[in-house]
Formats: structure tokens, sequence, C-alpha cells
């Protein structure tokens, strides 16, 4: 009863929201709670509830202060040389702009963060995007892709987890895994170029010429102070843009920024970054203690401060709100007992001929499983039972951890994911259309990179 329970749980929740009857608070709140009175636990639900806010509180902290860190870089112009790079190389063309987006997001990857990636990505490319009026849910679907797949490195959370709960070595799991992540890193890009190509059909190819920021917007330009389309059959961009907040971003001209501590900015933020990596303090407090330093040096004056934080607060307000939405969901589904009977369910339905193939069915299980649980429950709850009955058909605890790591490039868009609702808020999109759009694409980019680890004879 709990398995079925649990999957029309689940099944209801995306529904709505890709409906879009509810809001993914509402829907994040609302939808547990009801069931958790159908399983017969409502006088539990309070102490679900504090679970599961008590588990991610930490989680929330980090993106709190991780946005109002990034936020000041980006006020104070740190990534404006990225902006600056990514804007001559995309030249005003969708397709670029698409390729440029996977690109970004993959190298800004190599941190393991996932929040920090889309916040800078998003940063980087959405004036683009909205300026071209290009699809910002493709602009998403390929970040959140490209962070899947780099959320493999040892440091990015899986590969350790998994490394953790088998008791192996990070190192054996991931880098005989580099081939096969690396054909679905190729993919991801191969398939930005098709979403590029589509986009450029749609829309033209414009000429740009340079970047022209006018006192409380950026205007891409052409000669004549113009945008020239020079295909396509969308409508033509006005030759006098309208202003638009969304552009303030980039203005060089900003009073935030701050060219004279560039370089301490810089230093401050490599630290943090190798910090991190390092382990050296947990990563809330890495960014609370970044974000009072970058605070405090950069607007010493306490007005100028509270314009800061003022300024992100909205970001803060629908990141944090989310993540102790999703502690409710999370809270429950673990709380009644759901998620482990979907799991038992699931492994006690793999027919005994499959035993011999148990890392391959590991991998095609990694992709729904990482989507629908957290990786704490997959990795700590399920994987270890995955392993055991590897094991009894001679399959080795190494093989079935490296196919585990397969369904990340999902899991990145998964609802119960912190991050992708920096990059869905940040970007302005709504979460249903996200969903819709990157689900099929992503679950294609994991099945993509099992079949390169099958035919690698890596899994």
């Amino acid at each position: 009863m709990l398995t079925i329970l649990g999957f029309t749980m689940i099944a209801t929740f995306l529904v709505l929201i890709m409906l879009k009857k509810m809001s993914p608070i509402a829907a994040l709140v609302l939808i547990p709670a009801l069931f958790c009175v159908f399983v017969g636990k409502g006088a539990k639900l309070g102490d679900y509830v504090i679970d599961g806010v008590t588990s991610l509180a930490p989680t929330a902290a980090m993106l709190m202060f991780a946005i109002v860190y990034f936020g000041v870089m980006i006020d104070v112009g740190l990534f404006d040389p990225i902006v600056k790079g990514i804007l001559r190389f995309c030249r005003a063309d969708p397709l670029r702009i698409v390729v440029g987006t996977a690109l970004l997001a993959a190298i800004v990857s190599l941190d393991g963060d996932g929040s920090t990636t889309f916040m800078i990505t998003v940063s980087a490319m959405y004036p683009l995007y909205k300026r071209l009026k290009m699809s910002l849910v493709v602009m998403t679907g390929v970040a959140a892709m490209a962070n899947g797949v780099m959320n493999t490195l040892p440091w990015g959370g899986p590969t350790a987890r998994a490394a953790t709960a088998l008791k192996l070595d990070a190192g054996d799991i991931f880098v005989p895994m580099i081939p096969a992540l690396a054909v679905g890193l190729v993919f991801v890009m191969a398939l930005a170029y098709v979403l590029g190509r589509r986009e450029r059909k749609r829309l033209g190819v414009l000429t740009l010429d340079q970047v022209l920021v006018e006192e409380t917007e950026t205007v891409l330009v052409g000669a004549g102070k113009s945008l020239a389309r020079t295909g396509g059959s969308g409508p033509g961009l006005p030759e006098e843009p309208a202003a638009d907040d969304d552009f303030k971003g980039l203005d060089p001209h900003r009073e935030t920024l701050r060219p004279k501590l560039y370089w301490f900015n810089a230093l401050l933020t490599v630290a943090l970054l190798t910090a991190m990596i390092m382990e050296l303090l947990p990563i809330p407090v890495l960014f609370l203690l970044g974000a009072a330093l970058a605070l405090t040096v950069n607007f010493p004056q306490m007005p100028a401060q509270k314009a800061r934080l003022a300024a992100h607060a909205e970001n803060v307000l629908n990141v944090s709100g989310m993540v102790f939405a999703a502690a409710v969901f999370t809270g429950v589904l673990q709380g009644t007992g759901m998620v482990d009977h979907m799991a038992t369910w699931l492994v006690d339905n793999i027919p005994d001929g499959m035993g011999p193939h148990m890392a391959l069915v590991t991998g095609v299980l990694s992709i729904p499983l990482t989507y629908f649980m957290s990786n704490d429950g997959f990795y700590f709850g399920i994987l270890p039972v995955l392993a055991e009955a590897g094991q009894a058909h001679g399959v080795s605890s190494v093989e079935i951890a490296r196919a585990s790591i397969i369904g990340q490039p999902l899991h990145m868009s998964s609802p119960l994911v912190p991050a992708v609702y920096v990059l869905v808020g940040m970007a302005k999109v709504e979460f249903g259309d996200h969903t819709r759009f990157v689900v099929k694409w992503a679950a294609l980019t994991s099945l993509v990179v099992l079949g390169a680890g099958i035919l690698f004879g890596i899994v």
C-alpha cells in the first residue's frame, strides 16, 4: 500500500506542477501533507516536517549565503570578463549562445557545486536570451544537463556518496567512468547544437558588432545602433529598445562596480572554492564567512550593505522557500516509509535472470530513483542492497558503484534538488515548464552514458 501511495504522491506532484495547477511551493507542502493523512500518520506530520527541515537546513543556509556572495561578486564586476568573452563567442547567434551555455555550465561545474554553477551561468547568459527573445527553458535545460554530467566529479557528491556507502575509493569509481562521461558531455554539446539550430531557425541570426550600454540597460547593437536580422522568420527587434531592468547586471557603469578590488574578489572566490573542495570547513560556514567578508570589504558603509542584501532578497527568499517546502516532501516520503517500500518493491521485482547484469540494472534504476529521491536516500539506502545482490551473482561492488552515478544528468532537475530552484528562479522560468522540457533530454543523456559505459566495458 505504501508503495502505491508513494508513486501516486510523486506522480500527483509532477502532474500538478507541469500542468501549472499548483505552484511548486504549494505542491511540495500540501500534497505530501494530504498523503500523510491518507497513510494514517497525520498525527506525526509535524515530526516528519521537522526532521525534513532539520536535514535540509544546512543546504538552505548554504544557498542563502551563496546567493548573497555570488550576487555581490556579480554586482562588483567579477564575472564581467566572462560575460564579455561569452558575448564575443556568441555573436548574437542563437546557435552559438546555446552551445556557449552548455560550455560555460560545464566549465563552472568544475567547482563541484550546482548552485554556484547555475548562478554564474544564468547571470552571464540570461541577458542574451532575454534580449534575443530566445527560449529560457532551453537555457535552463542545457545548463542542468551539462551540470548533471559534471556532477559526477569525486568532489561533486554522488561519487563520494557511492564510495562511502560501499567502502570504495572514489578514484576507482570515477576514473574508469571518464570515457563514458565524456561521451555524455559530448552528447550534451551536440544536443545544445541541435537546440541552438532550432532557435536560430525560429529567430534568425543577428549581427553583433559591440555591446552598447545605456544608463540603465545593456543593448546589443550592430552598425548604426540597431540589430540587423539576417535570417529566420521571427519578428525583427526594435531599433531603439525600451528600457529593461533585466540588463542592469551588465552595465559597466553601475555604481556597485569595484575595479580596484577586482583581484581581491578574484582571490577570495578562488580561496573559497578551494576551501570548499578541500572541505576545510562545512560549505554553509564557508559561504557565510565569504558573504560577510565580501560585503564588508566591497561595501564598508552600512546603507550600501543593506542595499545589496535587499537587491538579492527576492532570490534568497524564493530559493530558501523552495528548499524548506521540499523538506516537507522528503520528510513525509522518508518518515512514512514510502521511499523504503518503493525501493524494496523495485529491487524485489528484478528478475532472477538479470542477476549477472546487476550493473546494467543499477544503471537503469539510477535514472528514475535519483530523480524521485535524494542522493543520500539512493546511495546510502538503495545502493548497498543493489551491490549485495550483484555480489551474489559475481558482479563487483565497484561496477555497481560506477553504474549508480549514471542517473545524475536527470537528477539535477529533480524537484528534490535545491540547486534547480536557483536555476529556474534566477532564469524566471516556471519549474513545470523546465521539467516538461528537460526530462526527456536528460533521461536520454543518462542512457547515452549508460550505453557508452557498456560499449567501453566499464559497466
